[in-house]
């Protein structure tokens, strides 16, 4: 009888738009351009809509709010209540 190895599935790579570095999809948070306009924090990972990808971590969400990073990805506004909500996730 034959014994079949099996892969371990490889993580798909994203790239965070705050400072460039590539990271598996799990450890970004995504935030995705509603179809109504603005944006919301995609939890999931799979809501549909154009979607830009962030490390949670303090550094990266300045770096962000600042550069207008999110912003330019999603092509809508922010607004301040996604801002506080990524800052709530990363503690």
């Amino acid at each position: 009888m034959f014994r079949v190895a099996l892969k371990p599935r490889s993580e798909p790579v994203r790239t965070c738009v705050a400072c460039r570095v590539e990271a598996g999809k799990r450890a970004l948070v995504r935030i995705v351009r509603r179809a109504g306009g603005g944006a919301a924090i995609d939890r999931t990972g799979h809501a549909a809509g154009r979607g830009a990808y962030l490390h949670a971590d303090a550094a990266c969400i300045e770096i962000a709010r600042k550069r207008k990073a999110l912003e330019r990805a999603l092509k809508t506004t922010v607004t301040q209540n996604i801002w506080d909500d990524l800052i709530k996730t990363n503690t």
